[in-house]
């Protein structure tokens, strides 16, 4: 027997079946990414909104087909993906890429991809002004640095938050699971008030309005006559008060209002310069 060519047959078995070997583990595919509840993000852990929780979310914010939702930090894309089942246009806004990307694959297999798009955004940064409805699951000091920026959303823009307040600005609705939940178990929806504090100019006297958030206070001076008003209120453009008994409804557009009273009749005001 030749030793020599035995030993180099031996070495060249070995390097091919570590050859082979490398090959199939080359060829293998690489894990899909997979979140873990508590793993750590920009501003806040991922802790995903249980999906009934989510449809209590949608429903508060009275989410049709014809609104465009986003979602701050969307996570795996749950929020984004059922509000398009329903039919809306919804766009994800997330931080970690590898989120993004599973949010897309959820969205594929969900067969909505067409209405629901993902990002990677830091979502101080981003830009929402176009959504009807804005959906968040963060925490009360990041609601708190995003509220001046969502206050200065188009009037009427609904705001659904899971769990966590917007501090003195009082919530306009909530629901909570009826069923055994121990956390996460509230929606809470606040929709976007007019401006509108100051003077404004009606044809009959002089409307002096103090704005808190979507409540109102203020006087209506008729000649050497003011009177209080009373229940002030406003929900998105719609405005509301009482004055002397008699109700004001309206609509604020820019610089001027228009509605209707109780008594009969319209009324209209300017805003003053």
């Amino acid at each position: 027997m030749n030793f020599v060519k035995l030993g180099r047959f031996w070495c060249l078995t070995f390097i091919f079946a570590i050859g082979l070997s490398a090959s199939q583990s080359s060829a293998q595919p690489a894990r899909e990414f997979e979140p873990r509840v508590g793993q750590a993000g920009k501003d806040v852990v991922w802790v995903p909104t249980p999906d009934e929780l989510v449809e209590k979310m949608l429903n508060l914010g009275s989410v049709t087909a014809s609104d465009y939702l986003i979602d701050l930090g969307s996570g795996d894309g749950r929020t984004v993906i059922t509000a398009a089942k329903r039919g809306a246009r919804a766009h994800g806004i997330e931080y970690n890429p590898e989120m993004v990307e599973l949010s897309k694959r959820n969205a594929a297999s969900a067969g909505v991809s067409e209405r629901a798009s993902f990002a990677k955004e830091d979502l101080f940064e981003s830009d929402f002004s176009k959504a009807s409805v804005i959906t968040m699951f963060l925490l009360p000091q990041i609601n708190l640095k995003l509220r001046p920026k969502i206050l200065d959303l188009k009037p009427g823009t609904r705001i659904v938050s899971n769990t966590f307040t917007m501090g003195e600005w009082r919530e306009d609705g909530s629901d909570t699971l009826e069923s055994e939940c121990i956390n996460w178990c509230t929606a809470l929806l606040w929709i976007v008030p007019a401006k509108v504090a100051g003077t404004w100019n009606l044809p009959q006297g002089e409307l002096t309005l103090q704005q808190n958030y979507q409540y109102i206070s203020g006087t209506l001076k008729r000649g050497i006559d003011v009177t209080p008003i009373a229940n002030g209120k406003l929900k998105g453009d719609q405005i509301l008060f009482n004055v002397g008994g008699v109700v004001y409804a309206g609509q604020v557009s820019g610089d001027g209002i228009q509605g209707t009273l109780s008594s009969g009749g319209t009324w209209s005001a300017t805003r003053g310069k």
